[in-house]
Parts: structure tokens; sequence; C-alpha cells
């Protein structure tokens, strides 16, 4: 099973062995609105943490997402380039954005559980 880690910058990471799934909280989502737009990185990019990786567009603006741990796009959810309102609908669910390898486990130390990202949410 998937340990789940998020960041300040409200992505998520659903990390297996040294693979992670990566998408915005549901948090965010709500906070953008009905996303209408989503740019993904390219499979094969090698990525450092806080690297702008992906960009995605709502109606009210534009946000971009960040990785949370570096490491190698290994894949993108292309399906988002046709529904990107599966943001809005399952944003930690069908609604994420790449998968990657980690290239520096340790990265994950600073990230939060979800219990943290919660405390950290209801501070905004």
């Amino acid at each position: 099973m998937a340990e789940i880690y998020y960041s300040e910058d409200h992505e998520w990471l659903a990390v297996e062995g040294s693979t992670a799934k990566v998408g915005i909280t549901p948090y965010a989502a709500e906070q953008l609105g009905d996303i209408v737009f989503v740019e993904l990185p390219d499979a094969g990019r090698n990525v450092k943490q806080q690297d702008e990786v992906a960009v995605v567009e709502s109606v009210k603006t534009a946000s971009e997402i960040y990785a949370p741990v570096s490491g190698t796009i290994t894949a993108n959810n292309e399906a988002l380039e046709d529904t990107p309102e599966t943001v809005n609908e399952d944003a930690q669910g069908a609604g994420w954005f790449f998968e990657m390898t980690l290239s520096n486990p340790e990265e994950l130390a600073s990230l939060m559980n979800k219990s943290a990202y919660d405390e950290f949410v209801k501070g905004l």
C-alpha cells in the first residue's frame, strides 16, 4: 500500500518503493475552482525538489505544480488533456498528474502526513 505525503504547495505524493504518483490535493482543486486545462511534464525529464513541472489552469487562475521531491518523470496522466475536470472530481485518484522515480528518498522527510497537512490547511 502506498504511503501518502503532502507538500505545503498542496501536492500529494503516493509512494510505493521508489515510485511515486503525484497530483494536487482536493483542497487545492477546490481553491482553484473549475479546472479547464492541465499542462503535464514529459516522461524522461529529471527534476529537482521544488522545480516547476506542470501547470493547471482554472476559470479563476493558472497555478504552477512543483516537484515535491527530486526524481525522473516516468509517465503522465494523458487523460487529463481531454478531461481536466477529472482533477476537480477525483483529485487524489483519477486526477493524478504524473508518476516519477525518486532519486533522493530522504527528501520525503520534508513533507507532511495527512494529519499534519490537515492542520496546515486549517491555518490558511
